[in-house]
């Protein structure tokens, strides 16, 4: 069996839609036996994996599978390997900074809390 990194993209649409395009990029391991299958069983976790529910403002709020758009074969565990990236381009980089360091200040004072919200 080898592993493999899919990244799954959904579309989330809340109410009538008439708000910024929002999108969901979620990275998920994948166990196969070559790239075919692997690619097959992230595409099958993206359909069934769509939702949808009300949100507290009563509207209808829906995550719709788009695609896979990569796929990367892990061909060994080690330690400290990147396994993803994404550069950023924000048209305030100060007040990104700043999210940045409230976002790691929240994992270090809550780590345990973080870790469920991944499971």
């Amino acid at each position: 069996m080898n592993w493999f990194l899919a990244k799954i993209v959904y579309r989330i649409v809340c109410g009538e839609g008439d708000h910024t395009p929002q999108f969901d990029e979620q990275l998920r391991l994948v166990a196969a036996t070559n790239e075919k299958e692997a690619l097959h069983k992230a595409y099958a976790i993206g359909q069934q994996e769509e939702d949808c529910f009300y949100n507290t403002a009563d509207k209808l709020v829906q995550w719709k599978f788009i695609n896979v758009t990569d796929l990367f074969s892990i061909t060994e565990m080690t330690d400290g390997a990147e396994v993803y990236s994404r550069i950023e381009e924000k048209d305030n980089g100060d007040q990104y900074t700043e999210l940045i360091h409230r976002r790691a200040a929240y994992l270090k004072m809550n780590p345990s809390l973080r870790l469920l919200e991944t499971l």
